[in-house]
């Protein structure tokens, strides 16, 4: 036999050792500590089925009945009747602040407070709806970056532009849509130029005519543009 292949013969007894000696060592391991491992296994199908129930008999009622309690108050919301929807009408509907306190960790119960942080605003409470508002974690994200958009008019309006701007530009963003995010844009281009940052105020507008050139304010959007360059060349 040639002393290669001999070689050869060895490497390959030892790689079968190697592998035996790391089946047994797994071996003794599995025998070590099958009891901690069982009752680790134990504790995740314990967590999973408590979730599962929790989810199935108390969450998703909770939801329901939140969904049915808001019906109501969404109908006043769309009627612009924003008093009545944030704290109710004193008889059959409890409004959306009490319906996002008592329901806070459903899905509607998190719709319920973006809908009472509107409706401060709506209202004119630009604080209140401020505090609401950010701290909304809903899943909806289209939903999201209107409230996005919401708290940058509450900002706004409490003089602060620097902050508003990019709640405006998420919001812009994530809608992404022909109607609502030139609007943003345009909120955003605008605070741009009121602080002075006109290569800003040039970009924001520059996506309202590039990303959305059939919307009406396409047109007005090259105007600003011109605006822009105008003032920063007068620099």
């Amino acid at each position: 036999m040639s002393s290669k292949k001999k070689q050869a013969e060895l490497r390959e007894e030892k790689d079968w050792e190697k592998l035996d000696h790391a089946v047994i060592e797994s071996e003794n391991f599995l025998i070590k500590y099958s009891n901690q491992l069982l009752i680790g296994l134990g504790v995740i199908v314990l967590i999973v089925c408590a979730y599962l129930a929790y989810d199935h008999f108390y969450l998703s009622p909770k939801n329901k009945e939140a969904q049915s309690a808001m019906f109501r108050g969404e109908e006043y919301f769309r009627e612009g009747r924003d008093s009545l929807a944030l704290y109710g009408n004193g008889n059959d509907f409890i409004g959306f602040e009490a319906i996002a306190d008592q329901y806070s960790s459903t899905k509607a119960g998190k719709l319920a407070k973006a809908y009472a942080g509107i409706c401060y605003a709506n209202l004119g409470k630009y604080d209140e709806a401020i505090n609401l508002l950010k701290s909304y974690n809903g899943n909806d994200k289209l939903f999201a970056y209107l409230v996005n958009g919401t708290i940058g008019d509450c900002l706004v309006n409490t003089g602060k532009q620097q902050e508003a701007v990019s709640y405006f530009e998420k919001a812009g963003k994530g809608v992404d849509n022909m109607i609502q995010s030139p609007i943003f844009y345009k909120k955003a281009g605008l605070i741009y130029r009121e602080l002075g940052n006109y290569d800003k105020m040039e970009e924001m507008f520059t996506v309202i005519q590039n990303r959305y050139g059939n919307s009406p304010l396409a047109y007005e959007a090259r105007k600003y543009i011109t605006e822009a360059q105008t003032l920063k060349s007068a620099k």
